[in-house]
């Protein structure tokens, strides 16, 4: 890669004249960059979890480190992204810092992730030499498995903001420092450098819409668009009314007996909002969740019902205030295990709805299925020219969405802080020892209502190896509920062969020719099921939403 050499020094930011077409072209060309750089990435990887499932998202950033904008792909790694340019600012000189600086991370706490599998490439932009922003995308590698999760060194390899690339060299001990430790480098090593893809396409993106249009000018509309965003929120928030509301709600998994109480009070005063919760110590399992997940997670969740058409940059933050006590289960402290935040996410993001709901009711749906249920199969490959080789595969399954105000909840969606597709059928059964055998949406479990919640999905693998399997699923032990008398969704479960061996926590292993069946919960109707329309209620039976009977 030929690299200019220059050494970077500061943009001169001096007020110019901006009028409102040019912000909102270059506001346009920036979410362009990051969904392009996004499609790159996809088109460019190796594993199923990215080429097929899209766990993936990529962002732009400002010098100073604030987000200009995240492409619409998974809510959740705006957590992994919100501390990672500040924090390679305060690691590395950016005086020091080439045009080919490529730094890379995963840590989540000192390297700004929310977990371990989710590896940050970040690589900034110089325009005449000078640096002018920074490119970012994530990966989720799906290979860390068959690890105890009671505390973050026990869940895979830590990634402080490092350099992977300098002046466009590849540092190779780095790179096989992070190989050796991957259960599949071959994976590991081809992603990666579709991450690397995915940044040069940034760069050079950003690089061609700063000559169009004059770094200054570029920089100018960043700083207008953050300022636009906060005043979008500003004006959502000021629009519903004051006061204070508390909703509580509780989170059970596989991994204890009893379901944790969580609560959040949201106080909204004027045109600014404040999130208090309340939350646990932290636990010895993955279910942890750093702050910037939480802060992710808010962000995402307060946009949605405040405004969705807000821009998705570090300005809507500007009128939002988080609080949650620290080394608690929602802002957990080193070195608690986080692999599984993503369920606490979840529930998080359901527990503001019950609190939004008391203010804005018009606003807000039900309880959503309030789960990422999450399925990972591993082993060795017995047979076939994939003999001798370990193999890893990542499933996230959705569930039912909650009712709204003037509709149905949507049926076998993601929500919330996830995003992915489903892997196809036939690249399962063709990529790995796995066969699946049912598919389909659960019956009767949207919950009843005026509208009905969403219904959950049956998916039903069997395996055609042995293999190692690790379920992480919530909703198990409480009720996605609904609102103004609405009924609450189903529940989610886990089954597997009588001949399997009982699994512990969720985990265990099938034998060549044992299945396992996931069921995802639905969710909350909306409004009395008494008041649901007859032509409504006759589509439910036609279209399978209610059982037979």
């Amino acid at each position: 890669m030929t690299v200019d050499q220059a050494t970077p020094g500061p943009i001169a930011l001096d007020p110019i004249t901006l009028d409102p077409i040019t912000v909102e072209v270059i506001g346009a060309a920036l979410s362009s960059i990051v969904e392009e750089t996004g499609e790159a990435l996809v088109r460019a990887s190796y594993s199923t979890n990215i080429k097929e499932r899209r766990d993936c998202s990529t962002a732009l950033f400002d010098r100073e480190g604030q987000t200009l904008c995240q492409a619409e792909h998974i809510p959740v790694h705006l957590g992994s992204f919100l501390d990672f340019i500040p924090m390679v600012l305060a690691e590395h000189d950016s005086a020091d810092m080439r045009p080919g600086d490529v730094f890379v991370g995963n840590d989540a706490y000192k390297g700004g992730g929310t977990h371990l599998p989710d590896i940050v490439l970040a690589e900034p932009i110089f325009i005449d030499g000078e640096l002018a922003a920074w490119t970012v995308n994530l990966a989720h590698h799906s290979d860390f498995v068959d690890r105890a999760h009671a505390h973050i060194y026990q869940e895979g390899l830590r990634i402080p903001p490092i350099r992977l690339y300098r002046a466009g060299v590849l540092q190779k001990d780095v790179q096989e420092l992070i190989l050796l430790n991957c259960q599949v480098p071959r994976e590991r090593l081809s992603d990666l450098r579709a991450q690397m893809a995915a940044n040069r396409v940034g760069v050079t993106r950003f690089t061609e819409l700063c000559a169009k249009h004059g770094v200054r000018t570029v920089l100018a509309s960043g700083r207008a668009l953050l300022d636009y965003a906060e005043r979008k929120m500003r004006a959502g928030i000021a629009a519903l009314p004051d006061g204070s509301w508390r909703f509580a709600d509780v989170f059970d998994t596989l991994d204890f007996d009893e379901p944790i109480p969580l609560a959040v009070t949201v106080t909204i005063a004027g045109d600014e909002i404040a999130l208090e919760f309340e939350a646990p110590p932290q636990v010895r399992s993955g279910i942890n969740m750093t702050r910037t997940a939480l802060l992710a997670t808010v962000y995402y969740i307060v946009k949605s019902v405040v405004d969705p058409t807000v821009l998705p940059n570090a300005g809507l933050a500007r009128p939002i205030s988080v609080s949650a006590p620290k080394g608690s289960l929602l802002s957990c402290s080193h070195p608690a295990a986080v692999n599984g935040r993503v369920q606490t996410c979840q529930r998080v993001a359901d527990l503001i709805l019950g609190a939004l709901a008391q203010a804005a009711p018009r606003k807000v749906s039900a309880c959503t299925n309030s789960s990422c249920a999450v399925a990972v199969f591993s082993g060795t490959r017995k047979s076939g020219s994939e003999a001798g080789n370990y193999w890893v595969y990542l499933e996230t399954i959705g569930g039912g969405g909650g009712a709204r105000p003037g509709a149905d909840g949507l049926d076998g969606i993601h929500v919330h802080a996830t995003n992915t597709s489903n892997l196809p059928v036939e690249a399962l059964e063709v990529e790995y020892p796995l066969i699946l055998e049912r598919y389909e949406l659960v019956d009767s479990s949207g919950g009843a209502g005026t509208h009905r919640g969403g219904m959950g999905l049956r998916r039903v693998y069997r395996a055609t190896e042995d293999c190692m399997v690790r379920v992480d699923i919530t909703r198990i032990f409480s009720t996605n509920w609904g609102l103004f008398g609405g009924e609450a969704g189903s529940g989610g479960s886990f089954a597997v062969s009588p001949s399997a061996a009982p699994f512990e926590r969720g985990q265990g292993t099938l034998r060549a020719g044992e299945w396992l069946e996931i069921v995802t919960p639905g969710g909350g109707g909306y409004g009395s099921p008494a008041e649901r329309l007859p032509a409504a209620r006759d589509a439910d039976g036609r279209n399978g939403r209610v059982a037979a009977e």
